[in-house]
């Protein structure tokens, strides 16, 4: 079937069953997207682990805004646009670190850590012409919620608090991971792939494809981690909408909350070294939560527009071109005393076994990116179906949308935000 919306706004490409492919390949709806979600919404920029003490600060964007976001003196958190107030030039080129300041490499504009302008070399030039007070960084409005931080160039929209809604929930079950301890940020990598941002977005959301793009990391794990991920017959593992373009993809359902367990599941055997090394010095309560824990949680919560906690570890994606998309996977681990950096090593093999550049899982998903853009370039007014599950697809208690965990309803969900925010004038 041919899509007959060539002539209609944007928002009117977006149906209850499809969307248009023009979605990922019009240049003109792509800037729209940047002005209307990525700078009218809450964008995720860091991990409060990523800014442990006073004087952290972390190179990121909102949408393709560069930006810089801080740690100051008395612990508060700012995003600052990393652009001088002089000539525009960037302040900071450093992905992290710490710092007392920044400088303007051109012309030595110095700024503190909140933005404050604090210094014009040669200032005479400048009597009764500028008020530096006038003049600090451009702030963006910062909040916070479990450790994740977010941004938003609106200092109208309603706090991020409301904005998470549901999503809250899952966010403090995600954060359980850590076995006790708090969890934190272990390291990260960054890629490009070829296609719009909306085909990630999806992705996170899309159980149907696992068993399938996945397969050779199904053949090449062990057997327990197999079974384990064997959901696409299994009636508990469903898609939950949660509002505001966010939902949660439950693969594992009996691993969505880590502290209920009952002491029956058996811990898979190929840990059996490292519980062995843990109960050395922790407890058997506390190794068993760690070792419970060493695959993440059992879900991958989506949140509206930019970020997911998938499982264990944070996929970021950043929007470049209307057919570029950066993507950054970060591994996560325990924030915990000496003997847990043990827990954390094994982490990070899990993570880059399926994760990593080297791994099964990224360069598979990456190149179903690409030829999603590649097809949607050769015919961009044929629709995208996002339909699986429609006809089986229930309201739950709290009125959202549930179905399988293979069918279409986060993506259904995350188009219906879309289409507020691109129908919003």
């Amino acid at each position: 079937m041919t899509d007959t919306f060539h002539d209609r706004s944007p928002a009117d490409l977006v149906a209850e069953d499809h969307v248009a492919g023009r979605l990922y390949t019009d240049p003109g709806i792509f800037e729209q997207e940047i002005a209307m979600i990525f700078e009218r919404t809450w964008v995720w920029v860091a991990h409060e682990s990523e800014l442990p003490t006073a004087g952290s600060f972390k190179s990121t964007h909102v949408g393709r805004q560069p930006v810089i976001v801080t740690r100051d003196r008395r612990n508060a958190l700012h995003t600052l646009l990393n652009r001088c107030r002089h000539r525009g030039a960037s302040v900071c080129e450093k992905p992290q670190g710490l710092a007392n300041g920044f400088t303007c490499p051109y012309h030595a504009w110095s700024y503190g850590l909140d933005g404050t302008l604090r210094g014009i070399p040669y200032p005479d030039g400048y009597e009764g012409v500028v008020d530096k007070g006038d003049l600090s960084l451009r702030k963006l409005r910062t909040e916070s919620y479990g450790g994740m931080v977010f941004a938003t160039f609106d200092d109208d929209v309603e706090p991020l608090q409301d904005f998470l809604g549901d999503a809250r929930l899952w966010i403090d079950r995600f954060m359980k991971q850590g076995g006790g301890y708090p969890i934190k940020v272990l390291g990260r990598h960054r890629f490009m792939f070829r296609g719009n941002w909306k085909i990630q977005l999806e992705n996170t959301t899309d159980g149907y494809h696992f068993p399938i793009v996945h397969r050779s990391w199904m053949a090449s794990v062990d057997a327990e981690t197999a079974d384990m991920m064997s959901f696409m017959t299994d009636p508990a593992a469903v898609t939950h909408a949660l509002g505001n373009g966010h939902s949660v993809m439950q693969m594992v359902p009996e691993h969505s909350d880590l502290d209920a367990d009952d002491g029956t599941e058996p811990l898979q055997s190929r840990f059996d070294p490292l519980v062995r090394e843990l109960s050395r010095t922790l407890d058997p309560t506390r190794v068993r939560r760690l070792i419970r824990a060493m695959h993440g949680t059992g879900f991958n919560l989506n949140l509206f527009p930019n970020v997911s906690m998938s499982a264990a570890f944070f996929r970021v994606l950043r929007p470049i071109s209307v057919d570029e998309t950066w993507i950054e996977h970060i591994a996560i681990g325990v924030d915990g005393p000496p003997e847990v950096e043990a827990v954390n090593r094994e982490r990070l093999r899990i993570h880059e076994h399926f994760q990593g550049p080297f791994g099964f899982g990224t360069p598979d998903d990456a190149e179903g990116w690409d030829r999603v853009q590649r097809g949607a370039r050769g015919a961009p007014e044929m629709p995208i179906l996002i339909n699986r599950g429609l006809a089986r697809e229930t309201t739950g208690p709290d009125g959202r949308p549930t179905s399988h965990v293979t069918d279409e309803t986060g993506m259904r969900a995350a188009y219906a935000k879309w289409k507020e925010m691109m129908s919003d004038a």
